[in-house]
């Protein structure tokens, strides 16, 4: 059984038009809104230094550790101020995209 295309509207500058989605459009990951106070990691990569621990008291901006990604040292802060309520990571480890870091409860 052949599955038919299906076309869908959009209208631009008061046009009215019809178009296919890709393959790849439909199959792409779902939008979630960010978590206020979850850190998740935008690159796969390794740890390098981590400067917090659960419970400890940060500000927002304050150094929470370095993760190295693509040959890079990245610094990464805390987004707002709070308490380390979740620290998913050490030094040496190996994450993924997407992967959760840290996460403050403020």
């Amino acid at each position: 059984m052949e599955k038919k295309e299906e076309l869908v509207d959009f209208v631009v500058t008061a046009r009215k038009y019809k178009t296919l989605l890709t393959t790849k459009y439909k199959n792409r990951p779902v939008w979630r809104k960010p978590v206020e106070g979850e850190v998740i990691s935008t690159l796969p990569g390794t740890i390098l230094r981590v400067e917090v621990k659960e419970g400890d008291r940060v500000e927002e901006g304050q150094l929470l550790l370095i993760h190295e990604a693509i040959k890079m040292q990245n610094r990464i802060v805390a987004p707002v101020a709070g308490t380390i309520q979740v620290m998913n990571v050490t030094e040496g480890d190996k994450i993924g995209k997407n992967h959760l870091m840290v996460k403050i409860k403020n």
